[in-house]
């Protein structure tokens, strides 16, 4: 059983910081292709905030190209969401995703709020 965990949210002002991490909280014999985040909004589908291929690309959604970053560790199937200038559109429930071999791996989410 494939299991991804999130940490780093909470609740910030407007122009602030936050970082996000996902890691698997058990051991298993593959390493993602894909490691991605997303994030869904009250009342909202969710939607891909960035993604990172193993072998380094990454694809950010407009909304938040210069103001956030991702970044993984491939033999820890790690990904971490480095997320600056923080505004209140940015308020949702953030996923972390893994892909591999056609299936998707999805953590429990974690909160970000931002207030104005």
């Amino acid at each position: 059983q494939v299991q991804l965990v999130e940490s780093g949210g909470g609740s910030v002002q407007a122009g602030e910081s936050l970082r996000l991490s996902c890691a698997a909280a058990n051991s298993f014999s593959f390493t993602f292709n894909v490691m991605a985040w997303y994030r869904q909004a009250p009342g909202q589908q969710r939607e891909l905030v960035a993604a990172i291929v193993s072998g380094g690309t990454i694809r950010y959604a407009d909304s938040v190209k210069g103001r956030f970053s991702i970044s993984r560790e491939n033999i820890r199937n790690t990904v971490y969401l480095q997320m600056n200038s923080l505004k209140p559109e940015d308020t949702a429930v953030y996923y972390c995703n893994g892909k591999f071999s056609g299936r998707d791996y999805w953590g429990q989410g974690t909160q970000v709020t931002v207030s104005s």
